[in-house]
């Protein structure tokens, strides 16, 4: 009796020691190269930022530590999928978060997928990094391309008639992009909602992200005469088509950029100072713009500490977009997915976290961008999406971030089209 009383004792100190592990996460964000600038560093720091803000508190459920194995994937593709790879083979992860580029996620969750271990996208944000791919490990908590291209057109078509005195049909719509999935899959909504609504497109084209040069773009522009131009980039390239616009007189009514560069305003005003006055950005919402009444309790005092923890670690005096992108995503996964994990199915496996992710279900105003999480459930066309993200559209105000869509969350009357003091507007 005493043998079996000893072994039960055994087996459930066994039991409580493996309930208390850490939880390892592979963090994979490109923090060199071209994306690090575009907005990939700030989504890591956000991301450390939860990592460090739950591990205070004792880690998940108080007791679980998280461990986050970071990763560099050098703004290369290839890189990107030998981490990914290692992290999970060698570093023995089973969760796999962050993931900037789409590029770097399209090849990345076929590989996770199939190795049967969890992808937290925080930032990729393609619709062909999930769609018709019915991938069962994956999740992806933030907005998709499709809604950047629709979100901003629906913008245009509501200010054209009260701010440039136009009927949206009369509106004529430039759409440039880089070639990669993310620029192509924003464009392509772009193209679809400008039809929707009616407006001219005169100019579909896209480029290299890496391209030396973006003159003849620009002189196509010219020709075409746009009142608004539509434009995914990164980094390199944003600068590079704002210089060379500038260089060459491209003038036009607004600018809307989709995310990345476009989400950076320090590196923008570094670079132009006043030029990127006006000028739009389509993105998952800066927590810290949001008003705090139409968030859940305990959400404003969590969006506080992200922004002193991101203004300390950085010494910026902008939050962007992506610093809440990388944080947001994350402390889903850490505060919402992983306690369901081990309380309601008894681990922090993959299949665990996988039904957790599946059972989630927070209301609009229960995070720190907004909105609220329902993934798609497998064999849906868009399975392991967040139903409930959205973007807005926000403007560039005196080097300050404003709400300018939709409009029951702005913060200001857009301003449309560009004021004359502006280098890039029409004559």
């Amino acid at each position: 009796m005493r043998s079996v009383l000893f072994a039960a004792a055994g087996l459930a100190a066994a039991v409580s020691a493996a309930a208390a592990q850490d939880i390892r996460v592979g963090v994979l964000y490109d923090l060199s190269g071209p994306f690090a600038a575009a907005g990939s560093v700030a989504c890591s720091v956000g991301a450390q930022i939860a990592v460090e803000m739950m591990n205070e508190k004792g880690g998940v459920l108080g007791k679980h530590k998280i461990v986050a194995v970071n990763a560099d994937a050098q703004s290369k593709a290839d890189v990107a999928i030998n981490e990914a790879e290692r992290l999970i083979n060698a570093e023995k992860v089973d969760i796999l978060l962050g993931v900037y580029s789409s590029a770097h996620a399209v090849p990345i969750d076929q590989r996770v997928d199939a190795q049967k271990k969890i992808f937290w996208i925080t930032t990729a944000v393609a619709t062909a990094v999930v769609k018709d791919r019915n991938l069962q490990y994956t999740f992806r908590p933030t907005v998709h391309s499709d809604q950047y291209g629709l979100v901003s057109t629906d913008f245009v078509a509501a200010m054209a008639k009260p701010k440039l005195g136009m009927d949206p049909k009369d509106v004529k719509v430039a759409i440039i992009y880089e070639d990669g999935p993310y620029g192509a899959g924003v464009a392509s909504s772009n193209e679809i909602g400008a039809q929707r609504q009616g407006m001219q497109i005169v100019l579909k084209e896209g480029y290299s992200a890496t391209a030396p040069d973006l003159s003849s773009l620009v002189t196509k522009l010219r020709r075409a005469r746009p009142d608004v131009i539509l434009h995914t980039g990164y980094n390199p390239d944003i600068t590079l088509f704002l210089r060379q616009s500038r260089e060459q007189g491209l003038r036009f009514k607004a600018l809307i950029g989709h995310g990345a560069g476009y989400g950076q305003i320090d590196k923008l005003i570094e670079t132009f100072g006043k030029d990127v006055d006006h000028v739009f950005n389509v993105d998952p919402v800066a927590a810290q713009l949001l008003d705090p009444k139409t968030l859940k309790p305990g959400v404003p005092e969590l969006t506080a500490e992200l922004v002193r923890r991101y203004k300390a670690k950085t010494g910026a005096k902008e939050v962007p977009p992506h610093a809440s992108m990388g944080f947001n995503q994350s402390w889903i996964l850490f505060d919402k997915v992983l306690p369901v994990a081990i309380e309601k199915y008894g681990s922090a496996s993959p299949e665990a976290i996988r039904k957790a992710a599946l059972d989630v279900d927070i209301p609009v105003g229960g995070t720190v961008q907004g909105y609220g999480v329902k993934f798609f459930p497998p064999g849906s066309q868009l399975a392991g999406q967040n139903e409930r993200s959205s973007p807005v559209v926000m403007q560039y105000v005196g080097g300050v971030t404003k709400i300018a869509w939709p409009r029951e969350l702005s913060n200001i009357d857009p301003v449309v089209p560009l004021p004359a003091t502006s280098p890039y507007a029409m004559r």
